[in-house]
Formats: C-alpha cells, sequence, structure tokens
C-alpha cells in the first residue's frame, strides 16, 4: 500500500536558505542558514542544526539556481537525528512571481530526473 501522502513530488535537491522564525504576534525569532533536502511547489524539506517548534512560521530566502525566492511557510513537522534537524515546510505565501521561479525550477528538475513509471524495479527502492 502506498502511504505517501504529499500532494507534490519533491525531487531531493541541495539548496542554501535563510530562515527567520516568526511567533503568533508576528514578533521575529531566530534567524539562521538552513539546506534543503527536497523541494516541491508545495513546501520544502529543509536542514537545521536546531530543533524548530512544529507549528511555526518561517520567512526563508531560498536559492534557487541563481535565482532568491522568497516564502512564508509553517512547519508541519520536525525528526532530529544526529544533531541535525529534517523540518517539513508546507508554503502558504508565495508572490506570483516566486511561484513561477519555483515551478520552472521543479519542472525543469523534472525534466533532467524523471522519475521510475509504476512497476518499474529502478523505482522500487526509492
Amino acid at each position: 500500500m502506498d502511504s505517501e501522502r504529499r500532494r507534490y513530488i519533491r525531487p531531493e535537491a541541495l539548496n542554501l536558505l535563510d530562515y527567520l522564525v516568526v511567533d503568533q504576534q508576528g514578533r521575529q525569532g531566530e534567524y539562521a542558514m538552513a539546506r534543503t533536502l527536497n523541494v516541491s511547489k508545495g513546501g520544502i524539506l529543509m536542514e537545521t542544526h536546531r530543533q524548530l517548534p512544529k507549528g511555526q512560521q518561517v520567512m526563508i530566502t531560498l536559492g534557487l539556481k541563481d535565482q532568491l525566492i522568497d516564502v512564508m511557510g509553517k512547519i508541519v513537522y520536525v525528526v532530529g537525528a544526529a544533531g541535525r534537524f529534517h523540518c517539513g515546510i508546507e508554503f502558504f505565501h508565495l508572490s506570483d512571481a516566486d511561484k513561477r521561479i519555483l515551478d520552472g525550477y521543479v519542472t525543469a528538475f523534472h525534466a533532467q530526473h524523471p522519475a521510475p513509471a509504476k512497476g518499474d524495479p529502478a523505482g522500487a527502492a526509492a
């Protein structure tokens, strides 16, 4: 049975980013650098050195190739291991221009790295 719940395919990609944690009252908190582990049109998986609270909002500036985009996201899960934390971020605000850049990046990635067809043994290990 397929347990995948994501709405978007997430290409594995290492991109640098900076993030700013924003609390419920809009106050700015921690500012730091991180990297992506994968990117989709709807969110990212980012790796940090600090544990971030689930449910917190983050302002992210993400480097995609030679362009920067600004997104607002919500931390939907956090998993820690070996002093690093993987944070699933769901985007909830993106300008139209940044959305076009993100869409173009993900589309180009898929063109270069097509997913194996279902039933293909190469896709079984993925």
